[in-house]
Order: structure tokens, then sequence, then C-alpha cells
């Protein structure tokens, strides 16, 4: 029986063939250049110039108020793993334009890869620190990936060629090059992500961290029985530090060690100084259990955390350069430009505010400020929990703005009463008769006097406190609900100690934090 040759394609059908190859060479012509770029910006020492995290933070930075508090309320703890999922997306997207519009005699691709080498080497030079050389890294890389495009799309255009077997033969070559440049590109980006850690000794010099000494009159109290109530589903009385919210702006968690850091201490200040970590470690420290909360944190949400932490008395410091009378604002900045405004008055009022090395009996994990942080009680950590923080200006609101303030928040921002209802879960099936109804509840500074339960638009009835442990932390309740068939709805409220009842009209988290009574609905079978 013979055997036909399959006739030769139209030359049109053959390009439409080939735009899979031609978009597939755009994505990995791409991610070479990122992982090219990451390579060069660790072997440079420069990791924050990586264009990847470069353009995520200049996005982050350049975004409205609104666009960062949705992504804060829509995806909480993984806004950052949303963002780089999202900006993965668009670059796969824009990539393949460029891989199919690349041409031999009109390299629009080209062009187009060029145009992402501006955009990269505009956030570079806008982080801070940066200086001309921050665009190498994304020089580099886009100009690697432009030769890689291409020669990815030379090869992808000869498929078209006209016989079945040249083809083939041309496919094969294609696809072999094709996964060498993936190959390269994970190569490279992992590299980078290795040189950078390596390069920074953050990992080592923590590791070796030693705790500092507590003197006995100086610890924390010890956690008395009754203050947790332990009941399956509620929120611990301590948050372990893994399981602690973490919300910045920081795309690339600083990687600082301890001879890196120093805190220079100016502005309306009879002293400047400049603080090291041997000045840091001869002071006397201090241990302290504090509740710390997110403005962003919407009602009934899980933004908030407590842990004991060691650290060194903020007003003493203070204290010590002499502050002007007419000073209001202590303006502090973190490793990677980040600022914070916080009312001078709440750092030397008595209130246990501290610089923080080590939570939970460890040193701070790096993704909660290693190895200087600020803890405050009593405000919303936009006001004053700066994490990785290196610089402190004494100044005045009306003389300068915080990161935040000039998006639109507020700048004195005191955390509302809240309370919230963690068993039993929203929706969740219960047997009728006796439920336990447990939850949490904080007003930091003032402390909880009352918790109140109630079911169905019926009367308020009291909650049962559990052990105050201060008035700096959260105070847990359980309640004790005779529940009869049917779907319910649970509602709560607390009382601070100054005697003001939980705010029952709604606010949205952004300008100065939430407000508004938590409920839950529950199906008693």
């Amino acid at each position: 029986m013979d055997t036909q040759t399959p006739p030769d394609l139209p030359a049109s059908v053959s390009r439409w063939r080939t735009l899979g190859p031609r978009a597939l060479s755009g994505v990995l012509a791409a991610a070479v250049a990122l992982g090219i770029g990451e390579l060069a910006a660790a072997l440079l020492g420069m990791s924050e110039s990586s264009p990847f995290f470069a353009v995520g933070a200049t996005t982050v930075d350049r975004s409205p108020a609104w666009a960062r508090e949705f992504a804060i309320s829509t995806f909480g703890t993984n806004d950052k793993p949303a963002l780089f999922i999202g900006m993965s997306l668009l670059i796969v997207a824009l990539a393949a334009v460029a891989g199919t519009l690349e041409g031999t005699h009109r390299p629009a691709g080209s062009a187009l890869f060029l145009a992402f080498g501006v955009v990269g080497g505009y956030a570079a030079l806008t982080r801070p620190g940066a200086t001309a050389v921050s665009v190498l890294p994304t020089a580099i890389g886009v100009a690697v990936g432009i030769v890689l495009l291409r020669v990815l799309t030379a090869r992808a255009r000869s498929l078209e060629e006209p016989t079945v077997h040249a083809s083939a033969m041309t496919r094969r070559r294609f696809l072999a090059l094709a996964a060498s440049a993936a190959a390269a590109a994970a190569a490279a980006g992992a590299i980078g992500r290795q040189l950078a850690q390596k390069a920074s000794g953050a990992v080592a010099n923590r590791m070796s961290f030693r705790l500092p000494s507590v003197l006995a009159t100086n610890r924390s109290r010890p956690i008395a029985a009754g203050t947790d109530i332990a009941v399956p589903g509620s929120t611990p009385f301590v948050t372990e530090n893994d399981g602690f919210y973490r919300i910045d702006t920081a795309l690339q968690v600083p990687l600082l060690t301890t001879e890196d850091w120093s805190l220079r201490i100016h502005g309306m200040v009879d002293r400047d100084r400049t603080l090291r970590w041997s000045d840091l470690m001869r002071r006397t420290a201090i241990e302290r259990t504090v509740t710390l909360t997110c403005v962003s944190n919407e009602v009934g949400g899980t933004l908030a955390g407590n842990a004991t932490w060691v650290g060194y008395s903020i007003k003493d410091l203070l204290d010590e350069v002499g502050v002007h009378p007419d000073a209001d604002m202590l303006l502090s900045r973190s490793v990677d430009g980040f600022t914070v405004g916080t009312p001078l008055a709440a750092l030397r009022d008595g209130r246990d505010a501290i610089l923080a090395v080590a939570m939970n009996g460890e040193p701070l994990p790096f993704v909660h400020g290693y190895p200087v942080r600020q803890v405050v009680p009593g405000l919303y950590g936009f006001v004053s929990a700066t994490k990785w923080v290196v610089d402190w200006e004494v100044t005045r609101f009306d003389r300068a703005q915080a990161y935040w303030t000039q998006r639109g928040w507020a700048e004195q921002a005191p955390i509302k009463t809240a309370s919230r209802i963690d068993v039993p879960a929203s929706f969740a099936r219960v047997a009728e008769g006796d439920v336990l109804v447990a939850g949490t509840a904080w007003a930091q500074q003032r402390g909880i006097a009352r918790v109140e339960v109630r079911v169905d638009d019926g009367p308020w009835r009291d909650a049962t406190l559990a052990v105050e442990y201060s008035i700096d932390t959260w105070r847990q309740w359980t309640y004790r609900w005779t529940a009869t068939a049917g779907n319910h709805t649970l509602q709560v409220r607390a009382t601070d100690q100054d005697g003001e009842v939980q705010d029952e009209r709604r606010a949205e988290p952004i300008p100065a934090g939430a407000s508004g009574w938590h409920t839950r609905t529950v199906a008693v079978i």
C-alpha cells in the first residue's frame, strides 16, 4: 500500500499553529530575564533591586489606600502571595503577547521587553537607598531576555516549514531549547535567592542570637490558672509565633544582622544619637506580654495576636536624648523605607512601649522584625509597630506624615474596644441543649470589664470572664447557652474598664479601626 505524503499546509495555517510556541517563547524569555535579574541583584549585593520584587514593592507603595485595604480584607495575611500570583499572571500574559508579536524585521516583542525594563529600572531606582547602579539587575536581565526571545521565536517560526518531516525535527529542537530555557530560569532564580540569603548572613546571625538576660523584677507575670480558657477552637491566650498575624508592606522580608543594625535618633532633640547593637545590649531588658492589633482587622477578624516580648524601654531612650517640649510625634523608619508616626505622649506616659528583640522566648522571627521592632500597647500597628526599625525622627504631626497617613489614614489611632465569638464557628451545626459559646475581647490600655452575649436579639446576658492578665492583653470569655432547634443568631459586645460599651455602629477598618458587634449564625439540630 502506498504511503501518501501529507500535503503542505498553507502558510497562514502554519503561522496559526506556531502561535503557541511563539507565546511560549515569550513566557520563557521573560522567566529567564527575571531569574537573571534576581541572580544579578544577589551577586551585586542589592537584592532589593531584583526586578520582580522592586516592581512589586513599588506597586504596593503607589497603590491607593482602597486597593491596599481591599487586598488585606480579601486575602488577609495572604495579601502578598496574592500580589505575587497576580503579578506572575500579568507577566505571563504580556510575555506571551511579546512572543507572538516578535518578528525577524519587526521586533515588536523586543520593544515590549524593553518597556518592561524601563518599568523595572524605574521601580528599582525608587527603592530606599537606591543609586544608579540599582538598575543593573533589571538591565542585565532584560538584555538576556531579549536575546533569548529572538532565538526562541526564530526557532518557533521555523516550525512553519512546509514539510512534516522537517517540522518534526525542528519541533524537537525547539522543545529542547525551551526546556533548557525553563531550567535556566528556575536555576537562576533559585541561586539568586539562595545567594541573597547567604550574603546577608542574617540566618546564621539569628541562629547565634542569645536572648538578653531579664532580671526577675523586670519579667512578665506568670500566666495564672484561668487566664486561658482552653476551649477547643477558641483563641489561645498566647499566640504562637508561626500563627501570629503579619501585615506589612515588605514584599521581601528584610534580612538584617545585629552587626548591620543601628538606630539613628535625631530631629527635635537636644542630642542626636546613633544606637548600635552593643549599646542596646548594655541596657536593662524588660519582658512584657502585650496584645497587638492591626487596624485592618474587620469586626470578628483574626488580625490580632498576643505574645510575650523582651526589649528595652522606648521612654528611657527618648528621655536620654532630650525631647523638645513642642515635639509631639516620633517618625520611625524601617530599613525598607516604610514610616510610622507615633504620638510621643503614648511613648512617654508610662505604658510598656519597648524596642523588642525577642518574641515568645526566641529571637524575633524575620517576618516580625528581626533584629529590632517596636511594640506599643494600645495603638494600632500602623501608628506604632515598626518592624526592622533603624531610624527615629522626633518631630511634629504638622511637619511630617508617615506612610499610611499620607494615604488618608488616621494620625491618632488608639485601639477600639472589640470582642469576637470564636466558638461555635460561623454556620456551625450544633446539638440541641447545652452549648458553650466562647471568644475573646480586648481594649488595650483600658482593659475589659464585662462581656455580654445575646441570642436572636433577645436580652443581653453576662458571659463569664477569664482571669485578667493585664489591661494590655486580650481577655477570654465563655457563655453557657441552652440551645433550641432551629437557626439562631449569636451576638457579643464588650465594656471596657472605663465603663464605655463597645460601639454598635458599623465602621470600616480604615481610617481608624473597625467598630460594630460581632454576629454569628448557627444551626441547632
